[in-house]
């Protein structure tokens, strides 16, 4: 049996619920009933049939709907991206503002996480472009422009209280990733290294760079280390570089992702906060850990 999770956090309506059970009716996915998991914000939907079909039939909805299968929902395993999925900026762009080239180095990074662009070169030549930037930047970006994305405690320490491995890897740098990591409550993080002479920035990344190869080797070696199936794992992430991850995933999600990371993931969140992935676990409001 699978569940599709329908979600509008307050706005979902006994009206959606049987919109979607006519949908999976019309295509063939025999309804087996629903219930709320939380009334107004999410339901489940519970049917017999091709998920791949269900999805199609339900996404035309104006909400967000996760299909998976209904057992080994609540997962073992977090692996997560940091810019514009953990936290709501890219840490490079807004770094880059401090040297007064913001415009330049954000078009590059559209680029990359379009997947138009090699991740590895495209980190290089960004990062080459910040030489001689004052290393006081980083303090000043952390504190002014790095904010959480919305439900980025709740989904990790909600996950951690029941039991699960969370761990954040990302294609940007330690000095953000670390901070951010401790703050939300991921047990580690992993990511770049900026190089630092003195008190300046010296235009270089650690190598080996921390790509989609990273990625999905993290995510990989952490499911075999802790025992799990791929059904009991989760990875979350908007650009092209999350894309190996995600289809590694019992359950990969394309978080307000970009068109070809949207593409290739078997789920989505375009409406909805980090909050959207604890009711498609089957997560009460009640069970929630947010301090």
């Amino acid at each position: 049996m699978f569940t599709a999770t329908l979600i509008a956090a307050g706005k979902l309506t006994r009206g959606d619920i049987s919109a979607g059970q006519d949908a999976l009716r019309d295509a063939a996915c025999k309804p087996n009933g629903a219930n709320w998991v939380d009334e107004g914000d999410a339901a489940d939907l519970w049917f017999d049939g091709d998920p791949l079909v269900a999805r199609s039939a339900l996404e035309a909805m104006p909400l967000d709907v996760i299909v998976q299968p209904t057992l080994g929902r609540a997962k073992k395993l977090l692996v997560a991206d940091m810019d514009s999925t953990m936290i709501t900026v890219e840490c490079i762009d807004e770094l880059a503002d401090y040297a007064g080239i913001k415009d330049r180095i954000a078009a590059v990074t559209e680029a990359a996480m379009r997947g138009e662009l090699d991740f590895a070169e495209a980190l290089d030549a960004r990062v080459a472009l910040l030489k001689d930037l004052e290393a006081s930047a980083i303090d000043r970006c952390r504190a002014e422009r790095v904010r959480l994305m919305p439900g980025a405690k709740a989904l990790i320490r909600t996950m951690k209280a029941h039991g699960a491995r969370t761990v954040l890897v990302s294609g940007g740098f330690t000095v953000f990733a670390e901070p951010v990591a401790a703050e939300i409550g991921f047990d580690v993080a992993i990511a770049n290294r900026l190089g630092i002479a003195g008190d300046r920035l010296d235009g270089l990344v650690a190598k080996p760079i921390v790509d989609a190869a990273t990625k999905l080797t993290t995510i990989e070696a952490e499911r075999v280390a802790l025992g799990l199936e791929t059904v009991e794992t989760l990875a979350v992430g908007d650009g092209a570089n999350d894309i190996p991850m995600i289809q590694a995933a019992g359950l990969g999600v394309a978080y307000h992702a970009k068109p070809k990371t949207a593409a290739a993931a078997g789920a989505r969140v375009d409406h909805g906060d980090l909050t959207a992935l604890l009711w498609a676990q089957g997560y009460k409001r009640s069970e929630w850990v947010s301090d």
